[in-house]
């Protein structure tokens, strides 16, 4: 609000430019007609005054905080949404990454309470921090309601805590608690309950999520980063507009500079300063320069960024390898714990069925991985920076040159403890150095995306290698000697040019420790390979199913596969999918499919219907699309035969969030009765699929119905849809959009 003085001076300024223009031109009224242009002229230059002020405003209000700033008065008064507009939120907390100003929007709702008199009798600000100290809190809390001197800090915790309790019992007050890694309790300190009783009020700032529910808030407010727009607005700010003035080229320089904050707050303010006292087109090329190459070497950034973000990195518990000794399952659900805790922890982001890492967070990582830029060979990261050779490097650990313009890589690396090379991207790399033998100690290898013809020989010296990538390979000829990698876990080859075959399953069923398999099959083998050998067949996480030649397939029993997380099959001639009891599977709902994620079927004419996929209770996607004889999706008939075998009961999709429909000019349903759809997100539905006139939903579909939405082409589709009742049209009609 501190821009609000400001502002109102220069509105004074106007006011009284504008009597002394009225006082001064009071001749021209006597002479309107003749002195119009003159008066029109000089209005005009008022109302762009106007309009500047009105402007500036504007900026001052909304620039990336004015809306969070809403949020939380909306969650306080009872105007929110997502509680009901009669329930009043009396705990609001707030969440995200360091660094993205959670403490100022924390400081201009402590100003906005402060300013409205009568309404609460006392604002009092706490910074926490780490280590919870009580006797501290209850110090802060004491300065601001006048308790203090020499009896008072003679007092022990419990003695200060009654009295404060007596005197905010007595007061409607509002406590902002700033920066708090752990629970914070409130009776030990003598904050008396907040609640709707007593009119009080507690907001408070952390960087873990889970924090917000051990302080009893489970819907909090996550501080995102700013907008495109509003982090310009706040990097011009910061530079300046002479220094952007300087010369017709750095503004467009400076825009750069900023996108490579990602709308970080802490980012943008620290940079932009460095960047304010910089009138040359020369030092804001090199700001890019450093920025992308290594940005620790940037003025400021190591001492004023990386080391408030790394208090969330310093909170972790530790790093290693998952520990499989309880097998492949138990280590999965520990990994996804791991990864909700660096999501909670913001650290990463979520995306969908992805999480990503922001860029200065991921800058930050790098930085710790090289002992704090003690040691930067240790960890090299140079990806997509136009780079036609590896560097020179010696005794690097970890090692990534991903999405350049490497051709070959013809020396020697002298990197005995090199861990990680990753040269996925580089479509132009067509030949690896047989020196690569010489990387003794590497496990993680990533060369998708590659020209290569094939492996060096060289690779079957890599004994520790547990990871394997060679995804979009499309000119990899084979695979010889893979058997020779003991230590091998993880072996990609989706979309590559090597498919499975009997020579390739001989030398798989040599690797003891595999685990994962992404691989493309022809659908004219599945049945051959699945029986050869039952544990490498296991193995295959991802599979794309396609015709492979000229072999035609009538019926694809995919009983076998048990453990594919993704499944695509296309161009097949099929007329069945089907499944069938297994020695280690005789209830086929006990489920089959407990791990199958993602299906995309498209271009297979002869299928009718996809009935297997009620085995597939935990499908999060599905893709259908030009399959010109499909009628049902569920057949009824098959269904309801399965549906009295088994004796559970089979709720399908019930996990689908993306469901998509092109190209169907045959299908005519779904399912035959409504379902519940609890974690739909959008139903895509292309201009070929007329017949579909009736949607599995009720009144009661769709949990979410506010994030919900019916993409569809073609307005005859939708005004011929068939609803179950008015009840369902009135909740799924405003979901729909062209």
């Amino acid at each position: 609000m501190g821009g609000c003085c400001s502002v109102s001076m220069s509105c004074d300024q106007v006011v009284n430019q504008c009597s002394q223009w009225l006082c001064v031109k009071v001749s021209y009224i006597h002479n309107l007609s003749e002195n119009l242009a003159s008066l029109e002229k000089a209005m005009g230059s008022l109302k762009a005054k106007r309009d500047d002020l009105q402007r500036r405003v504007d900026k001052e209000e909304f620039t990336g905080r004015r809306q969070r700033l809403v949020q939380v008065q909306d969650c306080w008064s009872g105007n929110n949404a997502r509680k009901g507009m009669e329930e009043r939120v009396n705990i609001v907390g707030l969440y995200g990454m360091g660094g993205v100003g959670k403490t100022t929007l924390l400081k201009q709702i402590n100003n906005k309470f402060s300013e409205i008199g009568g309404r609460f009798d006392v604002v009092i600000w706490v910074v926490v921090s780490k280590n919870v100290a009580v006797h501290r809190i209850q110090g802060d809390i004491a300065k601001k309601l006048g308790l203090g001197g020499k009896e008072w800090d003679e007092k022990n915790d419990n003695e200060r805590a009654l009295d404060i309790h007596n005197v905010l019992k007595r007061k409607k007050f509002v406590l902002i608690l700033d920066d708090i890694w752990e629970k914070v309790n409130l009776n030990e300190i003598g904050v008396p309950n907040p609640g709707r009783k007593n009119g009080c009020k507690v907001a408070f700032t952390t960087r873990n999520r889970d924090v917000c529910g051990r302080m009893g808030v489970d819907d909090p407010i996550q501080v995102r980063c700013l907008a495109t727009n509003e982090a310009w607005d706040l990097f011009e700010k910061k530079v300046g507009k002479n220094t952007l003035g300087s010369h017709q080229d750095i503004p467009k320089l400076a825009r750069k500079v900023a996108e490579k904050c990602r709308g970080l707050p802490l980012a943008l303010n620290v940079i932009g300063e460095t960047m304010a006292s910089k009138n040359t087109i020369r030092e804001w090329r090199r700001a890019i320069d450093v920025l992308t190459s290594s940005a620790s070497d940037f003025s400021g950034v190591e001492n004023e960024i990386y080391p408030i973000l790394k208090y969330s990195y310093d909170s972790l518990n530790g790093e290693g390898f998952i520990e499989e000794k309880e097998g492949r399952e138990k280590a999965l659900n520990q990994g996804y714990e791991i990864l909700g805790t660096l999501i909670r922890s913001c650290l990463l982001l979520e995306g969908g069925e992805d999480v990503n890492m922001h860029d200065v967070v991921r800058d930050m990582a790098i930085w710790i991985a090289s002992d704090l830029e003690r040691h930067k060979e240790k960890c090299i990261v140079q990806t997509r920076v136009g780079l036609r050779e590896v560097p020179r490097v010696k005794n690097a650990r970890r090692l990534s040159l991903i999405g350049n313009d490497i051709e070959s890589i013809s020396e020697s690396l002298d990197c005995p403890q090199l861990t990680t090379l990753l040269l996925g991207g580089n479509k132009y790399l067509a030949t690896i150095s047989e020196q690569i033998s010489e990387l003794v100690s590497l496990r993680y290898l990533d060369l998708s995306g590659t020209k290569i013809k094939r492996l060096p020989v060289g690779v079957q010296e890599l004994k520790m290698l547990i990871q394997l990538n060679l995804e979009y390979t499309f000119k990899l000829e084979n695979l010889d000697g893979i058997s020779k990698l003991s230590s091998l876990r993880t072996l990609k080859l989706g979309d590559s040019k090597v498919w499975l075959d009997m020579m390739l399953m001989k030398e798989l069923k040599l690797l003891e420790h595999l685990e994962y398999i992404s691989v493309s099959i022809s659908s004219s083998l599945v049945g051959e390979l699945s029986v050869y050998d039952l544990r490498v067949w296991r193995c295959i996480q991802q599979v794309t199913i396609s015709k492979h030649g000229e072999e035609l397939v009538r019926v694809l029993d995919l009983s076998a596969m048990d453990n594919p997380c993704k499944i695509y099959i296309e161009k097949c001639g099929m007329r069945e999918i089907k499944i069938e009891k297994t020695p280690w599977n005789k209830s086929l709902t006990n489920p089959c499919y407990s791990n199958l994620s993602d299906v995309e079927i498209k271009e297979c004419d002869g299928l009718n219907e996809l009935t297997w996929l009620l085995f597939a209770p935990n499908l999060i996607r599905l893709t259908l699309s030009r399959l010109k004889q499909v009628e049902e999706i569920i057949s009824k008939e098959k269904g309801e035969s399965v549906l009295e075998e088994e004796t559970c009961k089979i709720i399908p999709f019930q996990k689908l969030e993306f469901f998509a429909l092109y190209d169907l000019p045959e299908l005519k349903s779904i399912y035959w009765n409504a379902l519940p759809f609890q974690r739909l997100r959008a139903l895509y539905i292309s201009d070929h699929c007329q017949k579909l006139k009736k949607l599995p939903l009720d009144s009661k579909s769709v949990f979410k119905i506010e994030e919900f939405e019916i993409l569809y082409k073609g307005d005859e589709w939708i005004k011929g849809v068939e609803w179950e009742d008015e009840a369902t049209r009135q909740r799924f009609f405003p979901s729909c959009s062209p």
